[in-house]
């Protein structure tokens, strides 16, 4: 080659931007409250950890949720939220840290204030949770186990403390706690030198243009990942649909791009009393409700979230199985078909393997 080409093929080399990490993972916010009801998870007949079971499979992100002051359970507190980091940090996974701004769970349905912010003024709101995001990080930070990434509320489709699926969004005040939130991350990513990326999360990708058009429209732009719940049963959109709003959303956005809940059933059969959400009746035609249909539809989603340029997939609640324990929906799990252990054993499902992808 021509000393002038060499070069030019350099210059072009160095234009073009390295692609995004692949992060591959799940959401094992119910690791603790499964172990302490009993659960023992297998593989090849041998106990494992979840979160080196993960490792081991090649995944590098683990997701987990934060609950205000949830008095109706010991879980999802900052106490559990702590040993769940500490137990995946230490398996060698990065963290997602996943706050609902809520006592309760906060969805795509409702966003329902925690009760001590109920009553307060919008300025006190806002001020309530930059101060309370930015404490968690701090305390975080003292105990060396701050996460890399952060999600400004989850399933923020209504407005943030007290919006409900059917109500009009107030994008004024909506866009000053999404804005408090992020700045608290910011503030806290500076104060201890660690830096920590921000998502904005919306469930179902048919919401999620409109969505973020309104949120910029509105002034909240400073996030560096959208986060977007997929579940076949309560989305109108296909997977062909499905990429088509994640390589919208890269591009109209210049933000990142994950699907950062989603999972399939590998079975109709229950392990309990309590009905299962996820069945035949909310499949996807091509991927039968069987092991191996739960495994491809998880290698065909990866593949297709990075050929529409998203670099992350997250997997919910992989670790909800069945046990003897009661929960408010009845003793059990609704989810136990849905997880990635068998319902008799909890012995591990080839589900897994599409974390491999993070290997090439």
């Amino acid at each position: 080659m021509a000393p002038g080409l060499f070069a030019a093929a350099l210059l072009a080399t160095a234009a073009t931007p390295a692609a995004p990490k692949l992060y591959l993972g799940a959401d094992l916010s119910f690791t603790n409250e499964m172990e302490d009801c009993g659960a023992v998870f297998r593989e090849g007949g041998k106990v494992v950890d979840p979160f080196t079971l993960m490792k081991a499979h090649g995944g590098n992100i683990m997701r987990v949720r934060i609950w205000n002051a949830p008095g109706w359970t010991k879980y999802s507190t900052y106490q559990d939220v702590l040993k769940t980091i500490r137990r995946a940090h230490a398996a060698g996974l990065e963290v997602l840290l996943d706050f609902h701004y809520s006592d309760d769970w906060a969805d795509g349905e409702k966003q329902i204030a925690p009760a001590a912010w109920a009553k307060l003024s919008t300025d006190d709101q806002v001020k309530a949770l930059h101060d309370y995001t930015r404490e968690i990080l701090d305390r975080l930070a003292a105990e060396g186990q701050l996460p890399a990434f952060v999600q400004v509320g989850n399933e923020t489709n209504p407005e943030m403390l007290g919006g409900t699926k059917d109500g009009r969004i107030n994008w004024e005040r909506n866009a000053r706690l999404i804005n408090a939130g992020v700045a608290a991350v910011r503030e806290a990513a500076k104060a201890h030198a660690h830096p920590m990326k921000v998502m904005l999360h919306i469930a179902q990708p048919e919401n999620v243009i409109g969505w973020f058009d309104d949120a910029t429209a509105a002034g909240v732009m400073d996030y560096d990942i959208i986060g977007i719940s997929y579940y076949s049963k309560w989305s109108k959109y296909n997977l062909a649909a499905l990429g088509k709003v994640i390589a919208a959303a890269h591009k109209r956005y210049g933000a990142d791009v994950w699907v950062v809940e989603t999972a399939y059933p590998f079975t109709n059969d229950y392990g309990d009393t309590t009905p299962n959400l996820l069945g035949s009746e909310s499949a996807l035609p091509e991927y039968p409700v069987t092991r191996e249909g739960q495994a491809r539809y998880m290698e065909d989603l990866t593949k297709l979230v990075v050929a529409n340029g998203g670099n992350g997939v997250v997997y919910w609640a992989p670790d909800r199985v069945s046990t003897g324990c009661r929960t408010r929906w009845g003793v059990g799990s609704d989810w136990e078909n849905a997880a990635w252990f068998d319902i008799k054993k909890h012995e591990a499902l080839p589900v897994m393997r599409f974390m491999e992808m993070t290997r090439k």
